[in-house]
């Protein structure tokens, strides 16, 4: 391995050293503008022997959690920095001693199928991709170790600690920050996986048991601050936080809306399932479809606002976005190129990107890009709502509850399923024309889904 390469690929041999003497290994960058990552759980100790592209740790960036393969084989010597350490891209992550050969990476790889086959007895299915070499396969997180794990090479010499209760293990980093976010202690609860292992079950029946009214008791003076819970604004939170204040403070919304009927549409959705069951089609990906269909109609909307060049950028592609609510929280998955996409295949990709986003495993490229985003709040039960666009776009198209109302139809007045759509968009890239324009052609496909069929 040249020494360019070695550095391309965060390999750096210590300052004085060889190869042979000891290699440090620094956070790579990992991509999209990512400039630190949060360290989740190390996967290996010192003494331990490292295969090439085994994963060695488990980060969470702004994007998401990602574990961090190794691109060389030897013994760990050192780790740098413990498990909730903030790592700074280039920054040294671990020291590795050489190049082992033969038995040693047999066992290196041994150990690794061990943990998940462990991984697998727990039922977490959450699949984590690194991004390593191509011939890495995807893999499994390995259980955290039960005992602690020695940090910078301290270990040795540490003085034998007395003996203490097993603590239950928690394999899945969602299962973690579930626990993190509402302040549940995993050391308390009785875990119900195979082996001790704390399954989201539990930590999610410890925060229902938390939300139960208490009988009140003697009211006692407590001092100022007594049961604040403070959550840091890391990773995702941080991200989503920073995007937000961004949105508000550069672009200025407007935001239109209409009430309509929905009995078509849904009646659509019926026949579309009888028809083809396997294509699985719901209500999102007809109103998705819609969008795809006005955006090209009314192409204002596809677009972003240069603040450099003051100059309004309109897109030829639509890269859909749609907001998504996890455990670590909101996120916006993206589908490229919504536009060259059928129906069905529209659904597919929906359904594909939700279930990697709420299993913790989407690929931090999947999160960013997006040209226009539906926003599906209606299923919090709320009928409207002026949601913060998703800078740099230009609008976002919010969906509510579909409900049973009294409503005009054939000059009667009849129970319909009535929604409300809404649309916020950049004020700078049209005027209230185009968006109402836009919304209405939105609110005729689903009234009239005749009229979403011929732009399909």
């Amino acid at each position: 391995m040249s020494e360019a390469n070695q550095g391309a690929r965060g390999v750096v041999p210590p300052q004085g050293t060889g190869m042979s003497e000891g290699t440090v290994f620094r956070l790579p960058d990992l991509g999209e503008g990512l400039t630190e990552a949060e360290i989740i759980e190390w996967k290996v100790a010192v003494g331990d022997v490292v295969a090439v592209d085994q994963a060695v740790v488990e980060v969470e960036t702004a994007k998401a959690a990602v574990e961090v393969p190794s691109p060389v084989a030897g013994t760990v010597t050192r780790l740098y920095a413990e498990a909730g350490a903030v790592v700074d891209v280039g920054a040294p992550l671990l020291a590795l001693n050489g190049d082992e050969a033969g038995a040693a990476q047999d066992t290196a790889t041994a150990r690794r199928r061990e943990r998940y086959r462990e991984e697998e007895r727990a039922g977490s299915g959450n699949v984590l991709v690194g991004y390593g070499t191509p011939t890495a396969r995807r893999s499994r997180r390995a259980a955290r170790r039960a005992s602690g794990q020695a940090v910078q090479g301290q270990a040795a010499s540490a003085p034998e600690a007395a003996p203490r209760r097993e603590v239950p293990r928690v394999i899945s980093p969602v299962v973690r920050r579930l626990a993190g976010d509402n302040g549940v202690d995993v050391g308390a609860l009785a875990p119900s996986g195979p082996g001790g292992v704390v399954l989201r079950r539990d930590v999610e029946a410890a925060i229902a048991a938390a939300a139960r009214p208490q009988e009140p008791g003697p009211v006692r003076d407590a001092p100022s601050g007594d049961g604040e819970v403070r959550v840091p604004l890391r990773g995702v939170r941080r991200t989503v936080a920073d995007k937000l204040s961004r949105s508000r403070r550069e672009i200025p919304d407007a935001t239109t809306w209409v009430d309509v009927d929905a009995t078509a549409l849904l009646r659509l959705k019926r026949d579309i399932g009888r028809a083809d069951p396997a294509a699985g089609v719901g209500t999102l990906a007809l109103i998705a479809r819609a969008c795809v269909a006005g955006l090209r109609r009314f192409p204002e909307l596809n677009a972003y606002v240069d603040t450099e060049r003051q100059e309004i950028v309109q897109l030829p592609r639509v890269h859909l976005g749609f907001a998504a609510q996890t455990d670590r929280g909101l996120v916006v998955p993206v589908v490229r190129d919504a536009q060259r996409m059928t129906l069905a295949e529209l659904a597919a990709a929906l359904r594909e990107r939700t279930d990697e986003a709420r299993d913790g495993r989407i690929a931090p490229g999947d999160l960013t890009g997006g040209t226009f985003t539906v926003n599906n709040y209606g299923v919090f039960g709320v009928d409207g709502s002026t949601p913060i666009i998703n800078h740099p776009e230009a609008a976002m198209l919010g969906v509510g509850r579909i409900t049973e109302r009294p409503w005009a139809h054939k000059g009667k007045v009849r129970l319909r399923k009535v929604t409300q759509l809404s649309l916020t968009f950049d004020h700078r890239v049209c005027d209230g024309g185009a968006a109402g324009g836009f919304l209405r052609f939105v609110a005729d496909c689903v009234e009239r889904p005749g009229v979403l069929v011929t732009h399909m």
